[in-house]
């Protein structure tokens, strides 16, 4: 399989979801709230995605990739899509009311459910819900006080890529990237993942490795517990050669050798074409996405956009967009469709063990998400300025 669209996911916040009156600049136009519809009309004719590249495929960019068409065909409602590049740049074309339904990763809708941006949806008006894994329902990015905000679309890990001659083992824990005589040996040839919420990498090394931190969630995170953090990728950032969000400056570092370690993707080591590059899940786990589908709250077209999350979740269409971006369907059904008939144990899809290890992005908030209330957590606010400084 080769990947023609990936993207780097800027983790971007200014919200405290629990707090919603502390929205200061995130939108808060309460008239927009609306309550889930229990049925459905006739569709518009048209429907507004906003998405990740990679999600709304058409046949213009491969006429061999195309999943639009037959939805067109099938429901009557003509596609258009815009892609974005970062979760901060779609909130702001969220907020423009010129969409229906939006693809959001975990830091990026629950901004869209505190801002009023994105509607309760009902699921008994997705029937191909019923097949998503139990897992990815219900979740902490996309539901909030039992009301469910979109559907899930496909999740994938943030895992740890090393070449294997620079290893006289090979690495199972993420020291290999975060502790300073593991590093030395690959100074300047070490990379990370470039955005704030990498720092949840990092805490999430703390959280297993120095338990008197009181690390319970890589994304709630005290004054204190961030500066560990910090300090530790400071540490790291001597030997860092270079930060990636393009994966396919990534590929070609792997395949040059400019880059021998770092945090990657599975579809980054899948297109590297480099035998001696490995992957792995490290023992500490590691952080994850899970995208979820949305309906704006000033949605034009409602129908056609449950239209749309109904027919993105369907067995093949989802298998078809999930395999071309590189990540993990969101139903055994989906995987029963995939080309490769490996895909879905290549991606861990519906492997709930290996999911429990996982960590799926969440935006920090000064509300503790770990439950804690007798302390102020810090937020990405203060994470974006922390980012900085760690870059120099």
């Amino acid at each position: 399989m080769t990947t023609t669209f990936r993207r780097g996911r800027v983790a971007l916040a200014c919200l405290t979801l629990v707090a919603v009156s502390a929205l200061a600049g995130c939108g808060e136009d309460d008239d927009k709230e609306t309550e889930a519809v229990e049925k459905l009309g006739d569709p518009e004719g048209e429907v507004s995605i906003l998405a990740w590249p990679g999600y709304v495929e058409d046949g213009s960019n491969d006429p061999k990739v195309d999943w639009v068409t037959p939805f067109e065909e099938e429901t009557g409602c003509q596609v258009t899509s815009k892609v974005y590049g970062t979760s901060d740049e779609a909130l702001n074309l969220a907020k423009s009311g010129e969409y229906d339904v939006i693809a959001a990763s975990g830091d990026l809708s629950l901004r869209l459910i505190a801002s009023d941006e994105a509607q309760e949806i009902n699921t008994d008006l997705v029937p191909n819900y019923a097949n998503v894994y139990d897992f990815l329902k219900d979740t902490e990015w996309n539901t909030v006080d039992g009301k469910n905000y979109g559907v899930p679309h496909g999740y994938g890990a943030n895992l740890l890529m090393f070449d294997k001659k620079r290893f006289d083992k090979a690495p199972t824990s993420w020291g290999a990237v975060f502790e300073e005589e593991q590093l030395k040996p690959n100074k300047g040839k070490v990379t990370a993942y470039d955005s704030p919420i990498y720092i949840a990498d990092a805490a999430l090394y703390l959280m297993k490795t120095q338990p008197d931190l009181g690390i319970e969630n890589p994304y709630a995170l005290d004054q204190e517990q961030l500066d560990a953090a910090v300090d530790l990728l400071k540490t790291q950032r001597a030997y860092v050669g270079e930060y990636w969000s393009d994966y396919l400056k990534e590929i070609q570092a792997f395949e040059t050798g400019d880059s021998v370690v770092g945090t990657t993707w599975q579809v980054i080591k899948n297109n590297v074409k480099n035998p001696d590059v490995e992957v792995v899940l490290p023992d500490e786990g590691a952080t994850a996405w899970n995208d979820t589908w949305m309906l704006s709250s000033q949605a034009k077209s409602p129908n056609c956009a449950y239209a749309w999350m109904d027919y993105i979740l369907s067995p093949e269409a989802n298998a078809q967009a999930t395999e071309y971006f590189g990540e993990a369907p969101n139903s055994p059904q989906a995987c029963d469709k995939t080309t490769d008939p490996k895909h879905c144990e290549t991606f861990h899809a519906g492997d709930e063990a290996y999911a429990e290890r996982l960590w799926f992005w969440r935006t920090p908030v000064k509300e503790c998400l770990d439950g804690r209330t007798d302390v102020e957590c810090t937020d990405y606010a203060a994470w974006t300025q922390a980012w900085t400084e760690i870059k120099g």
